[in-house]
């Protein structure tokens, strides 16, 4: 199974790319991971429906056929590491690839939402994009850690 984080968002700083790049090379075999980036839509006179639009599109191309598709987003499901790890257990189980789609700063079009199969949320807490990027790469790692009975994960 691939799993493949799509961020809508600007070049990040150095450390966030080194803490995914880290994070990803750390993924069992069976859970190839990869970060993507895809270009925001410049803002001109363009409506907020228009750049979510065009960013969907360029989201949409960048998806791989028949995957399970999981948005980041305020109000989903605010999971425990052990709960996202079991819930990734699924995931591998089912066997399709998944993509876990992070918006930009105008959020993600109502369109890929209706469409996902989940949301998660990574925090209560208003995150900058490129840390929510590095806090999803990291928390991948853990899942798949507690999965294969590492001690990376101490559950207190």
């Amino acid at each position: 199974m691939k799993l493949l984080v799509l961020a809508v968002g600007h070049r990040q700083p150095d450390w966030v790319n080194a803490g995914c790049a880290e994070y990803v090379k750390r993924m069992p075999r069976e859970l190839l991971t990869s970060v993507v980036e895809i270009k925001p839509e410049g803002r001109g006179s363009k409506t907020r429906e228009q750049l979510l639009a065009a960013e969907r599109e360029r989201i949409q191309a960048a998806l791989p056929g028949a995957c399970r598709l999981v948005v980041l987003d305020e109000r989903g499901d605010d999971l425990t590491t052990l709960q996202f790890a079991r819930r990734l257990e699924g995931w591998m189980q089912d066997g399709r690839d998944t993509a876990l789609l992070i918006g930009g700063a105008d959020g993600l079009d109502e369109s890929l939402k209706r469409d996902a199969e989940s949301r998660l949320r990574v925090s209560s807490l208003t995150l900058p994009h490129g840390l929510a990027r590095l806090v999803l790469c990291e928390q991948l790692y853990r899942a798949a850690s507690v999965l294969k009975n590492h001690p990376y994960h101490r559950e207190g």
